[in-house]
């Protein structure tokens, strides 16, 4: 009896939750269709069949209308196609058709042009949120594998003897083989982060930190330091950091990068000697400095203009925000070398020599924040202290240009 009892509450349990099972399968809503109607038109009016498609100076169409839509003019965009389309095409399946390398490629690049939402491109192009928060981070990684030679840290005395050229010519500073900056990158609070990603300016972000040459290229980058690290932190935990201080890098002797106050002085880091009481040779020293620093701001500043999606927090997490960076600085090189319209006039500060007043560039619109309200790097070495009063010696002396205390207020 008991038995039968224990089999009968057994049943009554099991029926019990297959009735709930059964209840709350009826209560899910049906889905209404396979495919949403607007992507369906896709061929017919999504933007890649359409608006891009017109974008074809063949067509008559003006030259500027394809840059100024993908920041890329055509020629540039067909070979970038060929760079990347045998990694980022797929096969077509029994259940739908794969979408095509190129419409990948024309939304990557609207996205980082725009900085656009997903919801916003999906409506322009006529794919889904979903799908394209998958392949537009496996695109980003196809171009910077792609492009990953045009940012190359000069390994051979001869390669940094050419860069220390261009900054000799263009901007008086002889021995100079690089400048050196960070950058915040803001982005959307990550979730669960706390205040790793919390910087001074009260938003979140990650660094970008940076070495450029005397044509505004790139050639070092390390992004992702959380912005909780001092500037110090991050350059002193950077690969650049160890490999100078290791030697690998063949740097001719006494040849130095510039940079600003938030970095060390070194026998190869150049910074501006500190303070407001300063003698006029002191103040001649950084303004040349200063002078050739600038180029690593306007380098930066010249990536955020092409790249419109650093003028807003980047929504997106924190690892496609790296892929997202660094995928646009080496585009940001290869059009400097393949484009000869990139540095569109009034877009770089500018000298006026003749009265001595430095008219900004039109990037400094952009919101990028710097490291300099940070604080001061206090670290100094007795060799770079030394070599440091050699070049302002040298400034105020037989190194001097006719304009520079212009520029000494």
């Amino acid at each position: 009896m008991d038995q039968q009892l224990l089999l009968c509450g057994a049943i009554l349990t099991v029926c019990g939750v297959l009735k709930k099972k059964l209840i709350t399968s009826l209560k899910k809503k049906k889905k209404r269709f396979w495919m949403r109607n607007l992507l369906k038109s896709r061929k017919m009016h999504g933007a890649s069949n359409t608006l891009c498609a017109n974008l074809n100076p063949a067509l008559e169409c003006d030259v500027e209308d394809h840059d100024n839509f993908f920041r890329i003019p055509k020629n540039l965009f067909d070979d970038l196609l060929r760079k990347v389309e045998k990694r980022i095409e797929k096969k077509d399946t029994l259940f739908r058709e794969a979408l095509p390398a190129r419409l990948k490629l024309e939304v990557t690049l609207r996205y980082l042009a725009t900085g656009d939402s997903y919801k916003s491109l999906y409506y322009l192009f006529r794919v889904s949120p979903s799908i394209m928060s998958s392949f537009i981070p496996e695109v980003c990684d196809a171009l910077y594998d792609a492009l990953a030679d045009y940012i190359k840290v000069p390994n051979t005395e001869q390669k940094w003897m050419d860069i220390k050229t261009g900054f000799q010519l263009k901007w008086n500073f002889p021995g100079c083989i690089g400048a050196i900056d960070g950058k915040h990158i803001n982005l959307r609070a990550p979730a669960c982060s706390g205040s790793e990603f919390y910087n001074y300016k009260k938003t979140f972000s990650i660094v970008l930190l940076a070495c450029v040459d005397d044509d505004y290229s790139f050639t070092y980058i390390d992004i992702g330091a959380k912005a909780r690290y001092s500037d110090g932190g991050v350059f002193s935990n950077c690969s650049l950091k160890r490999a100078i201080d290791d030697g690998s890098l063949n740097i001719p002797a006494e040849n130095v990068i510039v940079a600003d106050a938030a970095f060390p002085l070194q026998n190869n880091i150049m910074k501006p000697y500190p303070g407001n009481n300063l003698t006029t040779r002191q103040k001649i020293f950084n303004y040349r400095l200063s002078r050739a620093r600038r180029i690593v701001e306007n380098a930066f500043g010249i990536l955020a203009s092409r790249f419109r999606i650093f003028e807003k927090p980047i929504a997106n997490n924190v690892k496609n925000t790296i892929k997202i960076t660094r995928t646009s600085c080496a585009l940001h090189n290869w059009l400097r070398k393949n484009d000869s319209n990139y540095l569109e006039p009034g877009l770089a500060d500018y000298e006026d020599i003749s009265t001595g007043i430095t008219i900004n560039g039109s990037w400094r619109q952009v919101p990028l924040r710097n490291f300099e309200d940070m604080g001061e790097d206090n670290t100094l070495t007795e060799n770079g202290t030394t070599i440091r009063d050699r070049f302002a010696d040298y400034f105020s002396s037989e190194g001097a240009v006719p304009w520079q205390t212009r520029f000494i207020h």
